[in-house]
């Protein structure tokens, strides 16, 4: 799939408060999450990008579903700003791994995975979906919740590498040339992030199948950008940056 994109017009801090504009359309509630939260019905396909949001089992506490659906709304109206993509921005999707209909986004994002705990179809729904093409961001876990991440990818994608990424991977200048790692959890500023990858083949010279904001938030900036008082501007600046990246990268490779 080739992306066409435009130069950004608009400084950051006035892109931060278009995401006031990205308000849920009027869609009739048809499931919860288990916060509670109101879970619109999934979009028909019809080849424009969509934003998609992978579901699983909780099985200690709720996790996938943070952030949703302030932050792909915000990060939706960003992408309709700045690139040529025309996405959905008033809408967006929701699978687990085992649905078929995944395969159909080629782009897709995990949050908390210190939680996660796919079963043996998830697990390769997961390997199915990396092996025909597609792009999976996973977001929002910190400390002693890589040991969980790590045996569960592991044990879904068996023989592979997770390896340290550095500021010379293209996916950080696949749409803004990003000039720094150094950021931060949230909640945490002394909790310095980090990013790592899969790569296909466990080969750093071919195409990157998993990117892992780890000790990091980007959706929780996204989320709480168009409020005052919370993040500061040119930390949810990055977060943008580094999501509109991905997501470029996930379409082009």
């Amino acid at each position: 799939m080739r992306v066409f994109v435009r130069t950004a017009r608009l400084s950051w801090v006035c892109w931060i408060g278009l995401a006031l504009l990205a308000m849920p359309e009027g869609l009739d509630a048809q499931r919860w999450g288990e916060r509670g939260i109101r879970l619109e019905p999934n979009l028909i396909y019809d080849g424009r990008f969509t934003f998609a949001r992978i579901r699983y089992t909780v099985y200690r506490r709720s996790g996938w579903e943070f952030d949703y659906p302030t932050m792909e709304r915000n990060l939706m109206t960003m992408m309709d700003e700045v690139t040529a993509l025309h996405p959905h921005v008033r809408g967006s999707n929701i699978f687990g791994f085992d649905e078929a209909e995944l395969l159909k986004y080629p782009v897709a994002y995990l949050s908390e995975p210190g939680y996660w705990i796919p079963n043996e179809r998830e697990a390769e729904g997961l390997r199915t979906y990396l092996a025909k093409g597609g792009f999976l961001i996973v977001d929002d876990f910190m400390r002693n919740e890589w040991y969980n991440f790590e045996r569960q990818i592991l044990k879904a994608l068996r023989g592979a590498q997770i390896h340290q990424l550095d500021i010379s991977h293209p996916i950080f200048d696949t749409f803004f040339r990003i000039a720094s790692l150094d950021m931060s959890y949230p909640h945490d500023r002394y909790l310095k992030a980090e990013f790592f990858g899969i790569f296909e083949d466990n080969d750093p010279a071919k195409r990157l199948l998993v990117v892992i904001n780890y000790n990091n938030d980007i959706g929780d900036y996204m989320e709480w950008s168009g409020t005052a008082g919370w993040w500061p501007v040119n930390i949810t600046n990055e977060a943008y940056k580094l999501a509109i990246n991905y997501i470029v990268y996930g379409l082009t490779r």
